[in-house]
């Protein structure tokens, strides 16, 4: 009998696990169970961090290393990608303007830039790409993209003239000079992969939602509320263009909607333009049943999430689809059911969080291996 064709398309599980590694261990749990298989890994992101490595790995693409500012402008050294000849940069913002880059003590989204990740946009279009994809998941920042700006050229002014640079003295913005604006990121292709819809302000917006992940209090949420708000106020009277209604504006603090408006960029769905970027049609082709997961496989997932967007072309092609999680929901969930043959958390039994996430990688061998001991009786 031909072995089954498994394809393993994870993202990753936040906190935990990188995709790469999920992948690698429902591998080994499917090669130790009786299943007769030949697996193929596909580790998938849908703009959060790890996604940008994910696409220059696939491409084989150059690592170009540089020295920037990390969000409280400290000289950290950081890199981006290049493929397609040299054409493409490959961005991302968590290399630095991330959580990964601060001490959970020093979490401050009032102060917090994204200055960095706009010293590596700069330092791409000295290279002369014609494109950049920036994966904006994992920012310590809400500052709406201005950090980015500033170190394109454009200048935030309060009304005396004095320069603005930090998320919280916004609310004193009465002037956006563009005049200084790096005219080739106009000329470029710029892509943001957003991996949530949320707007810039309000319950749903970028401080409310993003704020307290990233250190703020309550308080602090209400003033970057207000400094979104200022921002959105003092564009559209220069632009024309409602920061306020942009889906997907929210994104990384609002870095979206600051792109959106000032560079012309492109919000498009992360796993959706991840998944074509990187052929992933090829791989399933190839395929006779999908493996995906993530931390959490639930109500969310089915607005643009990694599994979503990898169980969707799945269906496209009548593969069956398996969904692992660290957790799913307790009761059915009809349009979860849509698109996901099989749900399984891989939990051994109660525990706290903490413990799970430190668990991961035996649970996932583990379960995968239990899977595919249940596949095999199918095929007998």
């Amino acid at each position: 009998m031909k072995p089954i064709r498994v394809l393993i398309a994870p993202n990753a599980f936040k906190h935990s696990l990188n995709a790469i590694d999920i992948a690698s261990a429902i591998q080994k749990g499917l090669e130790q169970s009786r299943l007769n298989c030949v697996c193929e890994c596909f580790p998938v992101g849908d703009g959060g961090d790890g996604t940008g490595e994910l696409m220059i790995k696939k491409y084989d693409g150059l690592v170009v290393s540089a020295d920037v500012n990390d969000p409280f402008d400290r000289q950290i050294s950081s890199s981006f990608g290049l493929v397609n000849n040299g054409e493409t940069a490959i961005i991302e913002m968590a290399n630095a303007s991330g959580l990964q880059l601060v001490k959970p003590a020093e979490l401050d989204p009032l102060r917090a830039t994204s200055f960095g990740t706009g010293e590596l946009i700069k330092l791409a279009l000295d290279k002369g790409v014609k494109e950049i994809i920036l994966a904006i998941g994992g920012s310590a920042t809400v500052d709406g993209g201005t950090g980015i700006l500033r170190a394109l050229g454009i200048r935030f002014l309060t009304a005396e003239g004095t320069v603005l640079t930090t998320p919280e003295s916004l609310t004193e913005l009465a002037t956006i000079d563009v005049s200084g604006l790096d005219q080739r990121i106009l000329a470029c292709e710029l892509n943001i992969l957003c991996d949530v819809d949320n707007v810039l302000i309000g319950e749903q917006g970028s401080a409310a939602v993003f704020g307290p992940q990233k250190g703020a209090t309550s308080g602090g949420v209400k003033k970057l509320d207000a400094s979104m708000n200022k921002l959105a106020e003092i564009a559209f009277k220069q632009t024309g263009i409602d920061m306020i209604r942009v889906k997907h504006g929210g994104a990384a603090g609002g870095v979206a909607a600051g792109l959106y408006t000032f560079c012309n960029a492109k919000l498009v769905n992360g796993i959706d333009f991840f998944l074509q970027f990187t052929r992933f049609d090829k791989a399933l082709d190839k395929a006779d049943i999908v493996i995906t997961g993530e931390g959490s496989i639930d109500e969310q997932t089915l607005h643009g999430k990694g599994p979503f967007g990898v169980a969707f072309q799945a269906k496209h092609k009548n593969l069956p689809v398996i969904g692992l999680a660290g957790k799913i929901p307790l009761e059915q969930n009809e349009e979860l059911n849509q698109y996901f043959n099989v749900l399984l958390a891989i939990g051994n039994g109660p525990t706290d969080i903490g413990t799970a996430m430190q668990l991961t990688e035996q649970n996932l061998i583990r379960t995968a291996w239990q899977l595919g001991n249940l596949l095999a009786i199918k095929s007998l």
